[in-house]
């Protein structure tokens, strides 16, 4: 559905009522939804590499879709065994560590919740990610059994633990209690 709306509306239709070009004479319509007050639509055509079908082209040609004005997701810096003790146990500040591994799902929906909790407190809390693959003594050490785990350390002692892929006011919740 979505390449036919490409399709149609790439062809110089009306955005909201468009005909398919693969559709027959009898027309069916495709109505498509105007873009919210909120957010501005750009689409981009796939890399040649993921347009199309499996062989390669054709009919189900593939549609990205980048959202203007918003910035990209946050990077939360990587702590690591070698910098744990400067990163984390000596901080001055309370410090978030989210312990995550890349093929975890959930982790993946908590990276940018942490990394705009990053930006909201900074200069108060501090966030970093510890891979849990590579860095497995730490992730024993305080427990973690399950990821997504976002640890709280004040003055290099944990505090607090929220287990799973949570909704930021949880996070939020959890992180006012320590600056």
């Amino acid at each position: 559905m979505a390449s036919a709306l490409a399709t149609s509306t790439a062809v110089g239709s009306s955005p909201l009522t468009a005909t398919s070009a693969s559709a027959s004479s009898s027309a069916h319509h495709l109505r498509a939804v105007p873009p919210s007050g909120g957010l501005r639509y750009k689409a981009l055509r796939a890399a040649s590499g993921l347009a199309g079908n499996r062989r390669g082209g054709g009919r189900g040609a593939s549609v990205v879709c980048a959202v203007q004005g918003q910035d990209a997701t946050i990077q939360v810096p990587d702590v690591t065994k070698s910098t744990w003790q400067s990163l984390v146990m000596e901080s001055e500040l309370p410090v978030l560590v989210e312990f995550w591994a890349t093929w975890c799902g959930p982790c993946k929906m908590m990276d940018p919740v942490v990394g705009n909790l990053s930006k909201e407190y900074e200069g108060k809390l501090k966030c970093y990610k510890l891979n849990t693959d590579e860095n497995p003594d730490i992730a024993s050490q305080y427990g973690v059994r399950s990821i997504p785990t976002m640890i709280i350390f004040k003055n290099g002692e944990k505090k607090d633990a929220v287990i799973g892929a949570v909704p930021k006011s949880t996070l939020t919740t959890c992180i006012e209690k320590f600056v």
